[in-house]
């Protein structure tokens, strides 16, 4: 189990970056074919939602850099197991 934890903490580090660089590349395609009466509204539309999905993805590259580094080997099973550092 833990060697797939690892395999999808990779999986997470390549796949965030892969989702920001492609939602950028929709946007950018997207933004240029709307016409100007559109432009504003389109615009508006996709820096929202890159606002949205850019700390998501950040999250995403976090989570599998832990995962990477065998942060989560070994879950506390009870609250007691639980330290502070």
């Amino acid at each position: 189990m833990n060697a797939l934890k690892k395999y999808l903490g990779i999986v997470w580090i390549l796949l965030s970056p892969s989702i920001v660089g492609f939602l950028i590349w929709q946007a950018a395609d997207k933004i240029g074919k709307a016409t100007e009466a559109t432009k504003a509204n389109v615009t508006l539309q996709w820096t929202i939602i890159l606002i949205i999905f850019f700390p998501i993805c950040i999250g995403l590259m976090i989570f599998g850099y832990y995962a990477l580094k065998d942060a989560y080997d070994h879950l506390p099973e009870s609250s007691a197991e639980i330290t502070d550092y």
